[in-house]
Formats: structure tokens, C-alpha cells, sequence
């Protein structure tokens, strides 16, 4: 039997491992513990087909239906796992092949079956999300899904994981996983969820249940970023408000976009015009959040619209670059003006050189701006070559630094260690 998958098997899985180690590249894994889909065969069982909009209301009376919810993996046998599971393993499905009948939601019926307490109350309870949807209750669901965690963090010498979806299903099993890994993990253990709310409060009451050892990706901030790209004149001095990165940075993971956000996507969110270039400046070179970039946006991205070729002018490499050389130590606001800002970072004791960044939301500005009396006399220029003023740094220390029209400047030192690996990324890509 055949090993189907898209990108390889577990063996070249194991040798990408082998080769990030190498490089000293951190591997996180992305886990969707909410449902199954490719089932093996159908089960019948009893359900109650309730309402989309209020999971907690039958829409019909209980019936007998045929689901997907058999998964006896005939090509894997017993490797790595002996269980089965069945109908008695999920809480719902979304199709019936006795009437043929998808897009509704049919919870499952049987002891101790119900929707998880513990979820999001959107829908009145928010547990369903799409195809078999699992009981994070059921003990051997528990038990594998645990094994599992262990097992596949230690085998690819993962660092952390992405938590698909985790407003959809038990909080209690979800930290029940979370100890399950950092208990039997010597390093620290990076755990994200993706909980897509667009209300800050409610994302720092679901960080406090996870005991403030899970962070979130930062979606307020995401739908800042898109109004302000449509938005003439934006005060980019609100571009934080009402963040998850401005309330909880510690717990803060913040983007841009990704691919539920991205054009024709589930949850749209578009970055318009050159404005992503000052998104991506906002999370990359700043000290608040953690910050994670879309794959679409780095090497561009296809469809039948035809898709968007790299962001930024394809030199968002390049302001990654400037973040692993620069972007450390004190910052420094200039924050006084809606339509141009800027800030400086003053480096460290091993990264001295630091940098200033300034960007326009309008026409064309400038911000002077103090980087330390130790740099005067220094030249410093935007490193991505976007406006070709050159910063003297005066005795004092300050220095006046311009960035062009609805755009971002990166003012680096001219001879700063660093600066030759800049313009040499390309996005581009072989498969």
C-alpha cells in the first residue's frame, strides 16, 4: 500500500528535523486536536441534528445516521498506535450518507455524550467546528491524544506548537496536553493557540485559564492592521489600541496576515497597498510580541484570482535580516505626530549598533531622533534603500531621519556589522 501524503513521508520529515538542528532552526509543530476527516469507513449511530446558529437547540427529532467516524488505518496496522477509533470517540459530524445530507450539524447521542462545557459560547456553545468532531472527554481518546504529543514532540525535536482552533474544544484537555509536554521537555516549550476573537478581554481571560504558559496570536491587531491600510491618513499612534501585544506582549504572537486571513480566505482581512511594509516594520523591529510572518507574504502566493507576488517589494527578507542584526536593546518612542512616527533601538552589549526606523502613514516625513552622543559623527542610511537620505549624528546625539511617502525607513550606521547581508535575499523558491 502506497504512502500518500503531499510533501513527503515520516522519513523525510525526520531528516528536515536532522537539518534544521543543523542550522540551528527551532521546529514547531502545527496540531489540530479539534477534529478528524478522512475517515475509513461509516458507523451508524444515534444523533440529534441541531441548529447551526444555537448548538444547544435540535432542529429534528433524534435519527439513526451513517458517519465518518471510523479510522482503523489499515495501512499504518498498530504502528506507533494500536487504537481505533469510532463513533463513540467524536461528539458530532456534519453529514449523514443514509440521506445523503451534509452541511447540517448532527451531535452525537450515547452515555455521558455532549457537547464539551469548557469552549467558546458563540453559537451558544462553539465545540463543533467542522467534520468529526472529537470527545476530548472519552479516556482513550485522551490517552492517545497525549501519547501522541509526547511521541511526536520527542521525535522531531520539536520546540513548540501552533494549537489550531482552541476556542472549539476543551480547555481542560488542552492543559491536560500542555503539562502532559513541558512535565517530560528539559527546555522551555513554546505552546500558541489560535483562538480568533476580535475582543482583547476575552483573549486575556482565556490566557489566564491556560495559567499564562500559552500565548495567542495577536487578532485585534490584525484587524487594526487591515483598517489602517484602507484608511487615508491613518494615526498610526492607534495601530496598537486594543491589541493583545499592547495589553499581554509576553503572550503575544503577532502577524500580519495568514492564511485564513489572506484574499478569499475564511476570515479575510486584507493588508492593502504598501501599508504591509509598515505592519511587518511594527512586529519585526519593535520589542513588544512575538512576531510570525505569513509564508504567502515572503514568497507570494497563487489561486485562481491569481494570486499576490511577494509583500513588501520583496524585501521583507531583508527587514528579517535587519531584526536579527539591529533590532535589540532599550526603545525609544517618537510617537508625536498621527501620520509619521518612528522609534529607535539602542542595541546591546553584543549588538551595539542598534537602529532607527521612521514611516509615514501620509506624505513624506521625517522624526529627529536621539541614538546615543557615542554614534556622533556616524552616517546612517535606510538600509532597505527606500529614501536615500543620509543621517549625521550631531554632537548631542540626535540625528534627523526621513522616510518617503507612505513608507518605512530602516536608518542602520553606515559599516555596521550586518549591513552585507542586506539586498542579497531573493524570494524565490524551488519545488
Amino acid at each position: 500500500m502506497t504512502v500518500r501524503t503531499k510533501y513527503g513521508d515520516i522519513n523525510d520529515l525526520m531528516a528536515l528535523s536532522k537539518e534544521a538542528d543543523k542550522t540551528g532552526v527551532k521546529l514547531y509543530f502545527d496540531a489540530v486536536l479539534n477534529h478528524k476527516a478522512g475517515a475509513d469507513n461509516t458507523e451508524r449511530c444515534r444523533a440529534d441534528r441541531v441548529e447551526s446558529w444555537d448548538r444547544l437547540h435540535d432542529a429534528a427529532p433524534e435519527q439513526e445516521i451513517d458517519a465518518w467516524v471510523g479510522f482503523g488505518f489499515p495501512g499504518r496496522g498498530d504502528k506507533y498506535s494500536s487504537m481505533k477509533w469510532h463513533w463513540d470517540h467524536f461528539t458530532g459530524v456534519d453529514r449523514d450518507e443514509i440521506t445523503k445530507q451534509d452541511g447540517c450539524i448532527y451531535r452525537i447521542l450515547g452515555d455521558n455524550k455532549s457537547w464539551a462545557p469548557d469552549v467558546d459560547s458563540e453559537n451558544s456553545n462553539y465545540d463543533y467546528l467542522m467534520y468529526a468532531d472529537i470527545d476530548h472527554r472519552h479516556p482513550e481518546v485522551r490517552k492517545d491524544m497525549n501519547d501522541w504529543g509526547l511521541w511526536v514532540s520527542k521525535r522531531l525535536n520539536l520546540h513548540g506548537m501552533r494549537f489550531d482552533a482552541v476556542k472549539h474544544y476543551s480547555e481542560g484537555f488542552l492543559l491536560e496536553f500542555l503539562d502532559h509536554l513541558t512535565e517530560n521537555h528539559k527546555d522551555d516549550f513554546f505552546c500558541v493557540g489560535e483562538f480568533w476573537k476580535d475582543n482583547v478581554e476575552t483573549m486575556i481571560d482565556y490566557i489566564g485559564r491556560m495559567r499564562h504558559q500559552f500565548s495567542l496570536f495577536d487578532t485585534p491587531l490584525v484587524y487594526n492592521i487591515s483598517e489602517a491600510s484602507q484608511t487615508h491618513n491613518y494615526d498610526l499612534r492607534k495601530i496598537f489600541d486594543n491589541s493583545l501585544v499592547q495589553a499581554k506582549p509576553i503572550n503575544s504572537v503577532t502577524l500580519v496576515m495568514n492564511h485564513d486571513t489572506q484574499p478569499g480566505q475564511a476570515l479575510p482581512a486584507p493588508v492593502y497597498g504598501p501599508f504591509k511594509a509598515l505592519a511587518y516594520a511594527l512586529i519585526l523591529l519593535r520589542q513588544s510580541g512575538y512576531p510570525c510572518l505569513f509564508y504567502g507574504d515572503l514568497y507570494g502566493t497563487s489561486g485562481p484570482d491569481g494570486g499576490e507576488g511577494p509583500a513588501c517589494g520583496g524585501r521583507l527578507g531583508d527587514m528579517v535580516i535587519a531584526r536579527q542584526h539591529f533590532a535589540y536593546g532599550v526603545q525609544d518612542d517618537y510617537w508625536d505626530f498621527p501620520t509619521c512616527i518612528g522609534w529607535v533601538r539602542h542595541g546591546t552589549w553584543d549588538r551595539p549598533d542598534g537602529c532607527a526606523v521612521v514611516m509615514s502613514s501620509s506624505e513624506a516625513g521625517y522624526k529627529r531622533m536621539w541614538v546615543g552622543e557615542m554614534h556622533k559623527g556616524e552616517i546612517w542610511t535606510d538600509v532597505l534603500g527606500w529614501n536615500q537620505h543620509r543621517a549625521t549624528v550631531g554632537e548631542d546625539g540626535f540625528a534627523i531621519f526621513w522616510c518617503s511617502g507612505y513608507s518605512v525607513s530602516i536608518y542602520v550606521r553606515e559599516g555596521a556589522k550586518g549591513r552585507e547581508s542586506m539586498g542579497r535575499w531573493k524570494p524565490t523558491i524551488a519545488i
